[in-house]
């Protein structure tokens, strides 16, 4: 935004120092800052800070050259807020199901361990007891009874992993670097890692980068799905060799049938940054709006599981007892 109102790179990197509360960041700012005064390319500055991806360091070196550097810095902006989306999104389907499951055990334990004994032995003190199904939940809530401290230490890792998750942005970043290698290309993981790769391509094209270094960029970013990223540096390797981007893509399988014709007709249009970008909105969406049924329909299972245990239990227990006092009746 400053860039784009005509505010030199060395005034922006001041001007955000002023507004930063953190020392740390504010003190690399300044020294940004006085590094852009003195002369230094906007990539130098950014690569002799040390904090930041190689991929950012190129893209702002390639913007520069190319006379693009406003629209590079637009690409990464809008990259890492929908990082940060993402981010939340699979924060909030990992810990919600967890605490829901947790709550779930904990509920159930108690009813089989705690209240079903009660009942046994006021069936008992009645001449009769538990038998059939409330029999078999009573035995089994004797087995619980019996292992309770490890039930104690798998419930308390269940919450400590949840606050992890949800406090931890680094430990999250790794269970989600574990699963992307894993999974990566698969259901709502693979539809969100197929938008990345395209809003890599949409920075890359963007900042002024050729076909095959847009397809070695996404290659980069992509590092944490090894899969995808092999795909891109092939997608590369054959752009460099006459290939088209779309039907490399789709060779590979990073792009849907539906978006590989768009692109298609988009790039033989000259119109390749639009759509791309239109892509890039497509897969997020979906990615998105996958992740948000996944967890739905994950949470609405717990929830009926529940309820049809806690129903069996209650009813196996209220059944006898009803028998009961219709013969004392």
């Amino acid at each position: 935004m400053m860039l784009k109102s005509g505010i030199n790179a060395g005034e922006c990197f001041e001007l955000m120092s002023q507004d930063e509360p953190d020392g740390e960041y504010k003190e690399m700012l300044m020294e940004m800052a006085e590094r852009a005064d003195s002369g230094e390319s906007v990539q130098s500055v950014f690569k002799n800070s040390g904090c930041f991806p190689e991929y950012v360091e190129g893209l702002i070196g390639v913007g520069e050259r190319t006379g693009r550097i406003e629209e590079a810095f637009l690409s990464l902006a809008g990259y890492y807020d929908y990082l940060i989306r993402t981010e939340q999104r699979i924060r909030a389907a990992l810990v919600y199901p967890v605490i829901l499951m947790t709550v779930m055990m904990a509920v159930i334990v108690v009813l089989l361990v705690k209240v079903l004994p009660v009942f046994d032995s006021v069936y008992r003190q009645l001449g009769s007891g538990l038998e059939g199904i409330a029999g078999g939940l009573l035995k089994f809530g004797r087995i619980l009874d019996s292992i309770m401290p490890l039930i104690l230490v798998i419930l308390a890792a269940a919450v400590i992993f949840a606050a992890a998750v949800s406090l931890l942005p680094g430990f999250r970043t790794e269970i989600i670097k574990i699963w992307n290698r894993f999974r990566g290309t698969r259901g709502a993981a693979g539809m969100m890692n197929s938008a990345k790769v395209f809003r890599a391509a949409a920075m890359g094209m963007k900042s002024g980068l050729s076909m095959d270094e847009t397809m070695e960029l996404a290659a980069e970013m992509m590092d944490d799905v090894p899969e995808i990223s092999e795909k891109c540096r092939k997608c590369a390797v054959e752009i460099i060799d006459g290939a088209s981007l779309a039907d490399c893509l789709k060779k590979h399988g990073l792009i849907p049938a539906a978006e590989h014709r768009l692109l298609e007709t988009g790039l033989r249009g000259g119109m390749g940054d639009g759509i791309v970008d239109e892509i890039t909105k497509r897969l997020s969406e979906a990615a998105e709006d996958a992740i948000e049924t996944r967890t739905s329909y994950l949470e609405t299972g717990l929830v009926i599981v529940t309820a049809l245990l806690v129903g069996l239990i209650l009813l196996s227990v209220m059944l006898p007892l009803a028998n009961i006092m219709s013969a004392i009746g």
